[in-house]
């Protein structure tokens, strides 16, 4: 086992023999103990964001285990300390769980229970730790250009390459998906990563603006153009000058509408309600629907010269079914978003609940995932952390998919949870799969995963 992947275990007593027998106790339980004989010593070793756990004597020459306990809750709440505590020395043990002590050994104490007490607070501290990596780069992403776009499968890549060379170029671009797989989302990252991220971005939805008003919201109006104009209003376009205008459901927009329109996407300039004078325009549009427009206007239903004009580039957003191996690490990320805004800790996500994901068919797609993962956080508690009674209308025939097929998702997808919480860590995986070093290594060669892409 290399060396990096041994959990390490800090060893402080004043007592040269139980240092010994502890750490040996350790060592052939697969641990790496490092021992130190006063609190001082131990503090100035101790590093940040250590991955593994503290085990210290209470009664120690200098600083005591007490005082050892504060100073690493001050460092690193998350910490797991384990004290060992003198036989029948039960009121210290108390205050030392009150102080924030992860447990308390009593001497004289079982080989086992110290192995299996060790064995917890790893655990634990690797899932804190993973949390904070990904708190860390939630935070990052939001420093970083457009919203993330989070997804390993080959339909995801594929897209999340398209809006990075989409995004350097100033055509106007259609997006094509079902409700709630994204098209909003991917309409600000395209804005966000163009030369036009630092102007405005204005979303107008085609459907939810009345047909009655729906001319002056995007194209203004001058004073006194109809009643109730009372003062210039400038519309949703010029407003947009110099960013981008995003048109939701455009399949929706009337037709009348559309031909102006049309003359807005060709020409680059508006005439306010009531106005004579052009005012020119310097937008990108992006357009999305969720309907074939094409065949719309075959049928009649939208303008054929405008579905040409928006259809310079078209990006199609797979529905969240075409793309299940990507559910599990999208109900994660949502999870902990939802967790680090309620200040909430996102309950782990085990087989079971794996299982209920990837049998679910997700006809509101991501936007129905990411409403699960915040009441999985919010009410999971209250549940016992079962995703099946959260999730309504949970269907199990995993969309049609072929038994064989089902259980090759699953298995992968139950790998690459184990390499996330293992972070890449081959034989920790291992252990938490229960399964042979060659047979895991197999089986990531058969689904075309690379341990090292979950180091980072």
């Amino acid at each position: 086992m290399d060396s990096a992947d041994v959990p390490p275990v800090l060893i402080i007593d004043d007592e040269p023999h139980l240092r010994i027998t502890t750490g040996q106790t350790l060592e052939l339980a697969g641990y790496a103990p490092q021992a130190h004989e006063s609190a001082e010593s131990a503090l100035a070793a101790l590093p940040e964001d250590f991955p593994g756990v503290v085990i210290s004597d209470i009664r120690m020459p200098g600083m005591d285990g007490m005082a050892l306990l504060a100073e690493i809750r001050q460092r690193d709440p998350d910490l797991p300390v384990i004290l060992i505590t003198g036989h029948g020395d039960i009121s210290t043990a108390v205050e030392a769980m009150r102080q924030g002590a992860w447990d308390f050994l009593e001497k004289p104490f079982a080989g086992e229970r110290l192995v299996e007490m060790v064995r917890r607070g790893i655990d634990k501290r690797r899932l804190s730790l993973e949390n904070r990596r990904l708190k860390a780069e939630l935070e990052a992403q939001q420093g970083a250009p457009g919203p993330r776009l989070v997804g390993r499968t080959p339909a995801m890549q594929q897209l999340a390459a398209m809006v990075q060379r989409i995004s350097r170029v100033e055509a106007d671009v259609l997006l094509f998906g079902e409700t709630g797989t994204g098209k909003d989302l991917v309409a600000r990252a395209l804005h966000a990563r163009s030369a036009r991220g630092e102007g405005p971005f204005v979303a107008i939805n085609c459907g939810a603006v009345p047909e009655s008003i729906i001319e002056s919201e995007l194209f203004g109006h001058e004073k006194g153009a109809f009643t109730g104009a009372l003062e210039r209003r400038i519309g949703k376009f010029e407003y947009a000058n110099g960013g981008t205008v995003f048109l939701d459901e455009i399949e929706s927009m009337p037709l009348a509408l559309q031909v102006k329109l049309l003359r807005v996407l060709q020409e680059r300039c508006i005439e306010r309600l009531g106005a004579n004078e052009p005012v020119a325009l310097d937008i990108r549009v992006i357009a999305a629907t969720k309907v074939d427009l094409k065949a719309a206007a075959e049928a009649g239903d939208f303008r054929e010269d405008l579905y040409y004009r928006l259809n310079v580039v078209t990006l199609p957003i797979p529905p969240l079914r075409e793309r299940r191996e990507d559910i599990p690490l999208l109900f994660q990320h949502f999870a902990l978003v939802a967790g680090n805004r309620s200040d909430l800790e996102a309950p782990p996500l085990d087989a079971a609940g794996i299982s209920t994901l990837l049998a679910h068919d997700w006809p509101g797609n991501v936007r129905e995932l990411r409403n699960l993962a915040e009441r999985y956080v919010l009410l999971g508690a209250a549940y016992d952390y079962r995703l099946e009674a959260l999730l309504e209308g949970a269907t199990p025939d995993n969309g049609g998919l072929p038994l064989p097929q089902q259980v090759e998702l699953f298995e992968k997808s139950l790998i690459s949870q184990a390499l996330i919480s293992q972070r890449g860590s081959v034989p920790d995986a291992c252990e938490q799969l229960g399964l042979p070093r060659k047979t895991l290594y197999d089986k990531l060669k058969k689904y075309g995963l690379r341990a090292e892409e979950y180091r980072h």
